[in-house]
């Protein structure tokens, strides 16, 4: 028994091992899974792919293996998962903290402005949000040097892939259990990932708290979405478990097709709206014109429950981050000094720019360093020389517009070897690995309904890219092996 459990957790084969024959078995496994339970994307190379369901899909991409990880490390993510979700919430409800922490950068970013602008009218208006429900993605890498897990970025909008991130466990899995004999590992030592069905319980829970049964949930996507499927995940568990209409509408559609009513239901193509859950408004590139912008407020204005309301969204953004980094700022919103404890340890380090001390540092030692915008999505980030030369470029300037931006350590994670299958091609790469924690969260008034860990996303990337993004196209779906 003694040595059943031992071989249980040891680390994942080296994929360098895999003969190249059973490498193709593997993948041409995994390309039938994929096809045959909806591990899917839109296919890049198609224009209708993002538009029409059902047309033009591929595999999503993904490991072959799934990823060591200390169990130790993913027990901590989850723990802490709770207190996140309780963080973000107690921030959302300080308007004056939100305000004035993003006070500077407003002057220099319009993105952050317009959001902001939006936040002073709620306001302004005293509008209180009774049912607030939180869906989040915490973002970790395990640092090697010093093996601490660190928070990349804490995602309070559109935190992506609950749908298909459950089906990497289950290819994992499967893959694990058919080559048992060749992998020789035990494919229990894959955490179970029902992220899908506790997004849409809680999404559920927030449209039951409503109270209005003939009202819908309204998806809020992009005209061109390649990631539908992983919403639609989301769409069918709230169809077929709770017996819940899903619609999906566009910010243009929405300012188009949306009415106010005076009890304040919003009311978008003829169906009430109970909840707004957004996968898009997230990006400047989601608002082309005033008609995006005046649908953003007209459903803040609403009493439909929000995911994220204005100010979750804004708890979320890379200042916020930065400014609960510094010292007894936590202390603000949460009285267990465990709790505090814990969130600190996941800390990495977070500067604001106008710390001259380390912006000298980061233009003399730019490789320690990454430069974030006030933005969500991949693709975003600055790194290495670039990092001196964005801040040499902004001393010149002396603008203001530093306050566009944060410092944070750079996290340098285990070089593992992986097995990355992308348009039905498999290579052999050396990769890092990021992990997601999904965590779900719903209040009504001064009840706290639902505060729970929700499933995971792992992502891993050849090591020489510094951008993380599945969408984006940088990253691959993974899972994680705890050893």
């Amino acid at each position: 028994m003694q040595t059943q459990v031992e071989d249980s957790a040891k680390p994942i084969v080296d994929p360098h091992d895999i003969d190249a024959k059973l490498v193709q078995k593997l993948a041409n496994d995994a390309l039938v899974w994929c096809s045959l339970r909806g591990l899917l994307v839109g296919d890049r190379n198609s224009e209708r792919s993002g538009t029409v369901p059902g047309v033009d899909m591929v595999h999503a991409p993904v490991a072959l293996i799934p990823m060591s990880f200390p169990e130790s490390h993913w027990k901590q993510a989850c723990e802490v998962a709770p207190i996140f979700n309780e963080l973000v919430d107690r921030v959302s409800q300080d308007g004056e903290f939100l305000q004035q922490s993003l006070s500077r950068t407003r002057k220099v970013d319009p993105f952050t402005s317009r959001l902001l602008e939006i936040h002073s009218k709620m306001l302004e208006i005293n509008t209180i949000e009774e049912i607030r429900l939180g869906l989040h993605r915490s973002d970790y890498m395990l640092d090697e040097q010093t093996k601490l897990l660190l928070q990349i970025e804490l995602n309070t909008i559109s935190s992506s892939f609950p749908g298909l991130s459950c089906l990497v466990s289950e290819l994992h899995r499967s893959l694990l259990q058919q080559y048992r004999e060749d992998i020789a590992s035990d494919p229990n030592r894959i955490p179970a990932n029902n992220a899908v069905n506790q997004f849409a319980e809680a999404l559920a829970k927030a449209w039951n708290e409503y109270g209005d049964p003939r009202a819908v949930i309204m998806f809020v996507v992009q005209a061109e979405e390649r990631n539908m499927y992983d919403q639609h995940w989301l769409s069918a568990s709230l169809r077929e478990r709770h017996q819940v209409t899903t619609i999906r509408k566009t910010l243009a559609e929405i300012d188009a097709l949306g009415e106010l009513q005076q009890d304040g239901t919003l009311v978008v193509d003829g169906q009430a709206v109970a909840v707004i859950y957004f996968r898009a408004g997230y990006a400047p590139s989601d608002y082309h014109s005033e008609s995006e912008w005046k649908a953003r407020l007209l459903m803040e204005q609403s009493r439909a429950v929000k995911c994220p309301s204005i100010s979750y969204h804004l708890a979320g953004s890379k200042k916020i981050q930065q400014e609960l980094a510094k010292p007894n700022v936590l202390e603000r919103f949460l009285e267990n000094k465990d709790d505090i404890a814990k969130l600190r340890k996941c800390f990495a380090g977070l500067w604001s720019l106008d710390e001259s001390d380390i912006v000298k540092d980061a233009i003399d030692r730019p490789e320690l360093y990454v430069m974030k915008p006030q933005r969500e999505g991949g693709g975003n980030n600055i790194y290495g020389e670039d990092v001196r030369d964005a801040l040499l470029k902004l001393q010149k300037e002396g603008t203001g517009s530093d306050a566009a931006y944060i410092l944070m350590q750079r996290i340098f994670p285990k070089i593992s070897h992986s097995i990355l299958m992308r348009e039905g091609i498999s290579h052999k790469e050396q990769t890092i690995s990021e992990l997601g924690i999904y965590g779900t969260y719903l209040r009504n008034k001064t009840e706290v309904l639902i505060n729970q860990q929700a499933g995971y996303l792992m992502r891993t990337k050849v090591s020489s890219s510094n951008e993380g993004g599945v969408a984006a196209g940088f990253a691959v779906l993974d899972s994680i092996y705890l050893v």
